[in-house]
């Protein structure tokens, strides 16, 4: 432990609040909460040896502390759970695409749209959910559209406007989707009426909207409106589908909701069953990886961060285990709820056979992950297994990354970095590199200053490294490349090199080529790395010229930005336009004589210098 970190542990308060751990780059590799924050942040560095390996290795790479006191310990809980989803700390429990759960929001509007989103505003909006299972939300949804006659437009819209007339009448109003709110067909009365019923239907409370449904087409078939009574029919037949499809559970009619949790070492599955009304009305699913052996801090940490943004909570949490901190849990849950929620673990009885029901979901789900990383681990392609054993490495080489360096005499060098994962190109991995510190023709230099900026980059950003890196050179560009890597730590990365001219690959600390078959599928895999990393170069570097050309040619009196461009759609160096006669310039570019002359001068003038 540093004298700086000493001193910050001697002076930390003993009032509730939330601490984070610091490595020795400044990041934060950790989020917790306390209701003594001296005494919790002190008990990770006092010596026991019952501390778990993950907080072992966590605490050898603390370097600082920094804490926020806050007023109780609700606070602490909810700036705990509003940082940790934010910041995604390295020791914290990660929530498998924790930030991308979707919602049903219902806008705060005179007219309020019913949609889905994946990002909470802070307007006055509400918001159902998180729902983890897009594919029942979608269904749900489309029931909900087809009962409730909502808006689908995105206009914003109140009595101002449409006394205005601003906002004409769409087709869902001719097929009966909508009652055209927008030109005052219905009164803001009646359409937030209706969107206080879509509220309860969310709350899985669908027999008030059965009753008003029922009435309704009761006396449009009284009033021989047919045609309404039939559209009532099939909104009474939506409610009863949508309703049919949830199991019946319990006699209970309480709302609540039943976290499970089932794990395989550090990773897990636990599933949320919510119940309405006696029906499972909906099943979530959170995976979460690098989990602590504390399983009730893990429940503590689901819990709080599950009901985070969403504007509807039910009377009551079931658990499998009980959380720690579980009253400021309930504190907190009761007040964003504006009633009492109360956290239970049931130990028998028809709410223990529910905690059970959640389990053995769990427990499929969780299976069902691992089988599917077992087959991701599985497949990997014939070529690379070939590349494998071609290199003799320890293991398959999955994703590949490879450099080039380009340059036209020496000039505009840039480099280029293609990635392949599996055999094949991913795109949205390709980086292009303008060379910073090397001047005229040094390839090998070059080659050393990108590899090292590429890969001091991945090691601040904690990105993901490769299993190979493929150099496009020889014995010279690999050292350097190797050279690169042995400055940052890195070179236990296997990295080769492919000579161009007999098509060698090279490994560090062997002079001679390895003896690869020259039909080997490794070896035409490392040559379509190679290939696709120099043309990725040479696209990068004409650009470039064609950036340099466009400034020369610019400053020619008469030379304006659409001429330039076409000078170089058909001319793409100044050596092409010299050889080329003034008149077939003239023919193919539309340019005047006089200024042909100019620019073949231009040209020559660049040529000689």
């Amino acid at each position: 432990m540093n004298s700086h970190l000493k001193r910050k542990l001697k002076n930390i308060p003993t009032k509730p609040g939330v601490y984070q751990f610091k490595n020795s780059d400044g990041e934060i590799i950790y989020i917790g909460k306390a209701k003594n924050l001296r005494n919790r942040v002190r008990s990770y560095f006092q010596k026991n040896k019952y501390q778990t390996s993950k907080n072992q290795s966590m605490i050898k790479r603390i370097t600082n502390v920094d804490w926020i006191v806050v007023r109780s310990n609700v606070e602490a809980l909810l700036t705990e759970a509003n940082m940790i989803k934010e910041i995604q700390p390295k020791y914290n429990v990660s929530l498998k695409d924790d930030k991308s759960f979707p919602f049903i929001r219902i806008t705060n509007e005179p007219y309020p749209q019913v949609l889905l989103t994946r990002k909470i505003v802070k307007d006055g909006s509400k918001y159902f959910g998180p729902y983890t299972d897009v594919k029942n939300l979608r269904y749900s949804l489309k029931a909900l559209h087809k009962i409730f006659p909502v808006r689908s437009c995105s206009y914003y819209m109140d009595d101002g406007i449409i006394a205005d007339r601003k906002i004409k009448l769409c087709l869902d109003y001719h097929i009966n989707k909508c009652e055209g709110p927008c030109e005052g067909k219905v009164s803001r009365t009646h359409y937030n009426a209706m969107i206080q019923r879509v509220i309860k239907f969310l709350q899985g409370q669908t027999k008030e909207t059965e009753d008003y449904i029922r009435k309704q087409m009761e006396i449009a078939a009284a009033d021989l409106r047919y045609e309404d009574a039939a559209m009532y029919r099939d909104q009474f037949n939506a409610v009863r589908n949508f309703k049919d499809r949830q199991r019946k559970v319990a006699a209970n009619f309480d709302d609540r909701d039943i976290f499970a949790l089932a794990r395989v070492d550090d990773i897990g599955v636990m599933t949320i069953l919510r119940v309405r009304n006696g029906r499972i009305f909906g099943r979530e699913k959170v995976s979460l990886q690098n989990l602590d052996e504390n399983e009730a801090a893990v429940f503590a940490s689901v819990i709080s961060r599950f009901y985070l943004d969403t504007d509807f909570l039910p009377k009551e949490i079931t658990v499998s285990i009980l959380p720690s901190g579980q009253n400021a849990l309930e504190e907190w849950l009761s007040e964003k709820k504006g009633s009492k929620v109360a956290i239970r673990q049931p130990r028998r009885g028809e709410k223990a056979k529910e905690v059970r029901l959640s389990y053995q979901n769990a427990k499929l789900l969780l299976g069902e992950w691992l089988i599917n990383r077992k087959k991701r681990r599985e497949l990997v392609p014939k070529m690379v297994n070939q590349l494998r054993e071609d290199l003799q490495l320890k293991a398959p080489p999955r994703k590949i990354e490879a450099f080039d360096i380009s340059h036209l005499g020496g000039t505009n060098t840039v480099a280029s970095m293609v990635s392949f994962v599996d055999g094949k190109p991913k795109k949205s991995e390709y980086r292009k590199f303008k060379i910073k510190t090397v001047v005229g023709i040094d390839d090998f230099a070059a080659m050393r200053e990108v590899v090292h900026r590429r890969y001091l980059r991945v090691k601040k950003e904690k990105g993901s490294l490769p299993d190979l890196i493929l150099i496009d050179g020889g014995k010279g560009q690999l050292s350097m490349a190797v050279s690169a890597l042995r400055e940052l730590g890195l070179d236990y990365i296997p990295t080769i090199g492919l000579a161009k001219r007999l098509e060698e690959v090279f490994v560090p600390g062997i002079s001679d080529p390895q003896s690869i078959h020259k039909q080997s599928p490794g070896l035409i895999l490392l040559r379509r790395i190679r290939d696709e990393a120099h043309r990725f170069a040479i696209t990068f570097q004409r650009s470039k010229r064609k950036e340099v050309l466009m400034s020369v040619f610019n400053d020619i009196a008469g030379m304006g930005p659409k001429r330039v461009q076409k000078l170089l759609q058909n001319f793409d160096s100044t050596e092409l336009i010299v050889k080329t006669p003034q008149e077939e310039i003239v023919a193919k570019t539309g340019i005047p004589e006089k200024l042909a002359v100019e620019i073949i001068k231009k040209a020559k003038y660049i040529i000689d210098e």
